[in-house]
């Protein structure tokens, strides 16, 4: 089944499945949105509270999809829950999408698992997706996340008619929190369907960074500082801030508004969990940096420095190519070589241009020697998403060679999907100081992390 957006498969299933009634905090956005909810949820697992989180698309196998107290549930449980609506929906002749299908299944484990609070991020847009099945009485807080152009053949050509399908996750009498955003229109866009429905709109006040932006190398996943007056000792990026500040507004919010009193979370929230929360946080494949051995075969071989991001739209393409910016500009040695390894979605009318155009070429001070290469290859299909393709790889070279004229270009095939340990073996083959990047997909940055695993069991 491709995408087809509408409730009226997932409501009529929905009323066979067990009720549910888990405390929901329901986050909609184009970028930014699982970062939001791994920080929200990692906050709310430190004060001691049970918590269940969806995310989509899972990164490395449908199981990560699921999580309980920031652990994916392991097969059984998944199983158990997904042969229940499995059963459900063929006793009543009901066919439901494979995403469809994944939601129900969640909704299921955390119901199960009688979870205290679940963190649940939109899957596409927000109005028409599966996630928003959820009954009002179990919203505890709606938030939105940056809007920007993405998914326009089901979302709408504008901000303004992405915002309209986003912000309408929000609910009656129940608070909505607006997260930063670099279109001005989208506040009063939102504000208006909140208002529209009754709901409480409430504008996240921006986090400030106090000490600047200090990168580290030796992180696992970015570790950003919350706007709660909470003082932490870690390295941010301006993005990290705008996420994290997002997260201690949904944090306060839920703390504080009215409809969320019954919960009494104020006697679970201290600012020591905040910002034990924030510490611990995991978010992989975003802005993530990785020490691997140049040669994956052998161990000991010379470390290659991997930053892995899921950047797949124009707008994260800025905010990946204003990192790597302020990385690159942080060394001090005067020759350096970036190597790009890249794979997108096919998405019209998003184009291959205008999605790396924002990243390539690069922006280093004039005085520094970088030196740019650049691999593009197809990622493997991601399971039970058959409508999801790879850009064949002719294509893209033929983007980075317009974009990035003097930088060397390694292509994969356009008929193979397991190119990627070639394209990170000629990565290696550099003697400056080195960074391997892999972006434009999700789906290549999962292959990546399933490639680390299988050569480390």
């Amino acid at each position: 089944m491709s995408i087809d957006l509408s409730l009226d498969r997932i409501k009529r299933l929905y009323r066979f499945i067990l009720p549910y009634t888990r405390p929901t905090i329901h986050i909609a956005g184009t970028n930014g949105k699982g970062s939001v909810s791994a920080l929200t949820s990692s906050i709310l697992t430190s004060a001691g509270l049970k918590v269940g989180r969806f995310n989509s698309p899972h990164l490395v196998s449908v199981y990560d999809c699921i999580s309980v107290d920031n652990h994916e549930v392991s097969p059984q449980v998944y199983h158990i829950a997904r042969d229940e609506v499995e059963k459900v929906s063929q006793e009543n002749t009901i066919q439901v999408s494979s995403f469809e299908m994944l939601v129900l299944t969640a909704l299921v484990v955390f119901e199960r698992s009688q979870v205290d609070i679940v963190v649940l991020e939109v899957g596409m847009g927000g109005r028409l997706d599966a996630t928003n099945v959820i009954p009002d009485e179990a919203i505890l807080v709606s938030a939105l996340t940056a809007v920007d152009l993405d998914h326009q053949a089901f979302l709408g050509d504008t901000v303004d008619a992405i915002t309209k399908e986003k912000a309408a996750i929000a609910r009656k009498g129940k608070p909505f929190v607006l997260g930063p955003q670099s279109h001005p229109e989208v506040a009063e866009v939102a504000r208006k369907v909140v208002n529209d429905i009754e709901g409480d709109f409430i504008r996240a006040p921006p986090a400030i960074a106090t000490y600047g932006m200090v990168i580290r190398q030796d992180m696992p996943h970015f570790q950003p500082p919350p706007s709660y007056p909470v003082e932490l000792d870690m390295p941010c990026f301006p993005v990290h801030l705008d996420n994290a500040g997002l997260a201690a507004s949904i944090i306060s919010v839920a703390l504080s508004h009215p409809s969320c009193s019954t919960l009494a979370l104020h006697n679970r929230i201290t600012p020591e969990a905040v910002a034990r929360g924030i510490a611990n946080v995991s978010w992989p494949g975003r802005l993530s940096f990785h020490s691997i051995p140049s040669n994956l075969h052998d161990p000991d071989s010379q470390k290659l420095v991997v930053l892995a991001d899921g950047a797949h739209n124009p707008a994260s393409a800025a905010t990946l190519s204003r990192f790597l910016t302020e990385y690159c500009n942080s060394i001090r040695d005067t020759e350096f070589t970036v190597t790009y390894i890249l794979s997108l979605s096919h998405s019209p009318p998003k184009t291959p241009l205008q999605t790396l155009s924002p990243l390539l070429p690069p922006s280093f001070s004039s005085d520094r020697a970088i030196n740019v290469r650049v691999a593009v290859l197809r990622f493997t299909p991601p399971e039970g998403m058959p409508w999801v393709k790879s850009v064949p790889p002719s294509i893209l070279h033929s983007v980075v060679q317009d974009l990035c004229p003097k930088a060397e270009i390694w292509k994969g095939g356009d008929d193979k999907i397991d190119d990627l340990p070639v394209a990170l073996q000629w990565a290696a083959n550099s003697s400056e100081p080195h960074l391997v990047v892999i972006a434009g997909s999700l789906y290549v940055v999962a292959d990546f992390y399933r490639l680390l695993g299988s050569y480390r069991q």
